[in-house]
């Protein structure tokens, strides 16, 4: 599907597409409530309606990107609604059957500066976590009973961690999905502090995405 992908939106890609493809796997309930935090362009927001999604809410820190989602949600002919707002305090108690989320998640070198507009879709603090963190803690407050969290992010962030705070807020966590993909050009302009730093290997030249799926139990 084509997507309005002005300049500062986050486009679709690799990561984007991994999430969609679990996010077809889902079994939607009838009249599911579905969430996309961090939506970009609305393309998982959009798939979710695609898929059946009694009410798909999409949120966005800028406001280039929920008038970008508008935009597309209205060519596409779907109905979604999307809001700006910091992660997760547009929906706050708020319940839903789906979370889908691909938050910013790329290692930063710190600058002592608020990152740019442009660069607030990827860019996540020192561990790539500045993000990851504060959405694991909330979401889990935000799921309906055996509700479902789908979230995309790089093992360069530290998926062991993901995982343990999901468990933590009482959901069953694991990986459904890897894929191993080309260094994008951000990474490759960190690629001597990511090294210095561990986080990448002498000579590699992929990073592995994953998704997680997280359910709360009934």
């Amino acid at each position: 599907m084509w997507f309005v992908t002005p300049p500062g939106v986050y486009p679709p890609q690799e990561d984007t597409w991994l999430l969609e493809a679990a996010l077809r796997r889902e079994r939607l309930p009838p009249g599911a409530r579905v969430l996309d935090v961090g939506t970009g362009t609305g393309a998982l927001a959009l798939a979710a309606a695609r898929q059946g999604a009694g009410q798909v809410t999409a949120v966005d820190i800028s406001v280039r990107a929920v008038l970008t989602a508008r935009v597309n949600g209205l060519l596409a002919r779907r109905r979604i609604r999307a809001v700006r707002g910091d992660l997760l305090g547009p929906v706050a108690g708020q319940r839903f059957d789906l979370v889908l989320a691909n938050p910013p998640y790329v290692p930063t070198p710190a600058t002592g500066r608020p990152p740019r507009a442009a660069d607030r879709p990827r860019d996540a603090g020192e561990d790539g976590r500045s993000v990851l963190d504060p959405l694991c803690a909330r979401v889990p407050a935000l799921l309906e009973p055996a509700g479902v969290l789908l979230i995309v992010h790089s093992a360069l962030s530290g998926v062991a961690r993901t995982l343990a705070l999901l468990a933590d807020g009482g959901l069953e966590a694991r990986i459904t999905d890897r894929r191993f993909v080309p260094l994008g050009p951000v990474v490759r302009a960190r690629a001597d502090w990511l090294r210095s730093r561990g986080l990448l290997a002498p000579g590699q030249d992929k990073e592995e995405l994953v998704v997680i799926r997280a359910r709360r139990t009934p």
